[in-house]
């Protein structure tokens, strides 16, 4: 029988992806392992293998296509000895009939995983969106975004009709159901309404503007940013440290650095590095915060995993430095490059950007002297870095030059309150004016 091959959730909060090009014709025969298709997700572009034998019969999704539905009929494979112009003949008039069918939810029969990802991450993250479509059919499905922003509207999921795959709520209902007549329940805090599209281009003149559309990237990180200011009560401590001894060490360190056969250098260590190494060390000396919150327990993480901060064309991606605390200077600078390179170049695997204990954020190398940055869950704690600088301090009763660079630290207050993240801070800043320490 043929085997339909649908859309692959990539990350527990994919709802969509571009089916950026097809690595196989209609007609071509396909083995298990092979490539088929490269998917872009909000982060990464990725190549997928196909586990069955067959050959491609219909491409129902063609290439450059965006935002398609996870779970969405994009191709038919016709199993061996199979008529292949008749799957595809049937496969044609199935997804014409897909397409013409009103978008009410109905129970969906459990699809095959065809599109195999290379990555373990990738492989769990498809293998939970399959499981999820077996349940039962009364269940309630909704994203955990839209499931907390109905909470704080005081509206029942269980009353809504989704208009995501197979009738899952997703924020979007919620907004929709929050404007409705009796959306409100009584009591219920009212939700800030933003203006709609109409009324802010009304503000301008017309022809003075022109629209970009968003993409992929850019609608995450702003459903991601609205869930944390909306569900993560942000608190904030400043402080500066005194960075001359390491900025001395970085430039003895460098020099000392061994040069390969090109005559480059084997590393090159930026403040970037010490800044990851010395909040993951004040992470494990300070471990009631190295903490994630969620409202069964405290998740009490024994490893500081710690996510940096790197731009990329339409936004942010925040790939994660696993077991920092172990790991020495010259490791995590040339693991950092690597990832930069890869993030930009949208290759990173999930495994490779999801989760993590903490993060660092650093404006520094565009002169930005101090900033508060917006925690990234499910972390507690986020490091926002300023500029390094010297500036004019005073020293036992006298007005001395100095290196300086100021941090902001963002709490989650559930789980790291003042004092705690005071603490913490504090042992972070003798790390980093101590650089020795990180070695010993």
């Amino acid at each position: 029988m043929p085997v339909n091959i649908f859309m692959p959730a990539l990350s527990p909060t994919m709802e969509k992806g571009n089916l950026t090009r097809w690595l196989k014709k209609e007609g071509d025969a396909v083995k298990a392992g092979d490539v088929i298709a490269e998917i872009e997700t909000d982060k990464a572009t990725m190549e997928y293998e196909s586990i069955d034998d067959g050959v491609l019969a219909k491409i129902v999704v063609p290439a450059g296509t965006q935002d398609v539905a996870v779970n969405q009929l994009i191709a038919v494979l016709a199993s061996e000895g199979e008529d292949v112009k008749g799957t595809a003949a049937a496969a044609g008039k199935s997804s014409a009939a897909q397409a013409a069918a009103p978008a009410a939810p109905k129970p969906a029969a459990t699809p095959r995983p065809f599109l195999a990802p290379q990555t373990q991450g990738a492989q769990v993250a498809q293998m939970a969106q399959v499981a999820q479509l077996a349940q039962p059919a009364n269940r309630i499905f909704a994203s955990p975004l839209a499931r907390r922003l109905a909470k704080f509207a005081g509206i029942d999921v269980g009353s809504m009709r989704g208009s995501g795959p197979h009738g899952r709520v997703i924020a979007r209902d919620v907004e929709a159901a929050k404007s409705g007549p009796g959306s409100m329940a009584s009591g219920a805090p009212l939700a800030v309404q933003a203006q709609s599209d109409d009324k802010i281009r009304a503000l301008f003149e017309p022809g003075s503007f022109e629209v970009v559309p968003h993409d992929n990237i850019r609608k995450v990180i702003a459903r991601r940013l609205i869930e944390a200011k909306l569900t993560i009560p942000h608190f904030y401590l400043t402080l500066d440290c005194n960075i001359g001894k390491l900025m001395a060490a970085r430039e003895e360190i460098n020099e000392a650095a061994p040069k390969g056969q090109d005559g480059k250098p084997a590393y090159k260590v930026s403040v970037n590095d010490f800044v990851i190494k010395a909040l993951a060390l004040a992470l494990q000396r300070v471990p009631d915060a190295n903490v994630t919150w969620t409202e069964g327990g405290m998740l009490k993480h024994k490893h500081s995993d710690i996510g940096v901060a790197v731009s990329i064309p339409g936004g942010l991606i925040t790939p994660i430095v696993r077991h920092a605390e172990m790991k020495s200077l010259a490791v995590i600078s040339n693991e950092m490059k690597d990832y930069a390179v890869r993030a930009r170049a949208k290759k990173l695997r999930p495994e490779e950007y999801q989760g993590g204990s903490s993060a660092v954020s650093n404006l520094g190398m565009y002169g930005i002297k101090d900033f508060a940055a917006v925690i990234n869950p499910p972390h507690a704690t986020i490091l926002a870095v300023g500029a390094g600088e010297e500036r004019a301090i005073a020293k036992n009763g006298k007005i001395e030059a100095a290196w300086m660079m100021s941090v902001t630290l963002s709490t989650d207050h559930r789980a790291v309150d003042g004092a705690l993240g005071a603490e913490m801070l504090g042992a972070f800043r003798h790390l980093i004016e101590n650089p020795v320490m990180m070695v010993v």
